[in-house]
């Protein structure tokens, strides 16, 4: 099949976790591209994205913010269709809700892994499943997730079931991408490394400011990454300039991968 790609002032995208962070910065970086764009946060946790929302609307944008449950199937079908009412069916979805929990591997419950694999990982098929019946129907799609590092390429410690959702959400991506490309979609992902955002600052469930500024002198480019750098990376998968990458995970670390343990 040949996919044709929407104008990009007539397509539409999803974005979950958008409340803050890399999904606010990815947000507005769609929309800035003429993208009609669908903020999506967890119920009772709208930080910025009301207020993310109402700033590109007053800039002439056409962007809105509703709450959704990623971790929740029907939630997240009742998202899709929310998309297509308002703005038109989702030609691009992004993944991006996730949740980090420093617990210790022998602390570990089965609730607490669950409902760390719910966010980050299922939440992410939710999405995917429910959008593509209609990006078969147009021939064309963008299904994309936020990865990390961690998972992907090493381990954290006290973060067993982040780790496990993330390098998992790497799998999903994949296995997507085999089956859907023949219907002109693709599905790939990026690991961002460190980035500076409401989670790394997190000083109880990850780094904190401190350690963060300290991690920033192993990593090449001598600085850590922010919401920005990580959001060009997944507007460049979320383009036609990206149509022949398909089933890749797109590390944005600053190089920090390749640095030689010491």
């Amino acid at each position: 099949m040949t996919s044709v790609e929407p104008s990009r002032g007539n397509r539409a995208a999803i974005v979950t976790g958008a409340g803050s962070g890399i999904g606010a910065a990815l947000a507005r970086k769609l929309a800035g591209e003429g993208l009609a764009v669908l903020l999506a946060y967890e119920p009772g946790d709208p930080r910025e994205a009301e207020d993310v929302a109402a700033e590109l609307r007053a800039d002439g944008l056409e962007v809105h913010a509703k709450a959704a449950d990623a971790a929740s199937e029907s939630a997240t079908a009742a998202l899709v269709a929310s998309c297509s009412e308002m703005i038109g069916p989702p030609d691009v979805v992004v993944a991006n809700a996730g949740i980090a929990t420093r617990i210790p591997t022998e602390e570990l419950t089965e609730a607490a892994f669950g409902r760390v694999l719910g966010v980050n990982l299922l939440g992410a098929h939710h999405l995917f499943r429910a959008a593509i019946p209609s990006m078969r129907e147009r021939g064309w799609g963008r299904l994309l997730a936020t990865s990390s590092t961690s998972g992907h390429l090493y381990g954290w410690n006290h973060h067993a079931a982040y780790c496990a959702s993330k390098a998992a959400l790497v799998g999903l991506v994949r296995a997507y991408a085999m089956e859907q490309a023949e219907a002109g979609i693709t599905a790939n992902a990026v690991a961002p490394g460190l980035i500076r955002s409401p989670q790394s600052l997190d000083p109880v469930n990850s780094l904190g400011g401190a350690k963060l500024a300290e991690a920033a002198e192993v990593i090449p480019a001598r600085r850590v990454g922010t919401p920005e750098d990580v959001a060009a990376a997944l507007a460049f998968l979320a383009g036609e300039s990206a149509a022949y990458v398909n089933g890749h995970v797109l590390v944005v670390d600053g190089g920090l991968a390749t640095v030689e343990p010491s």
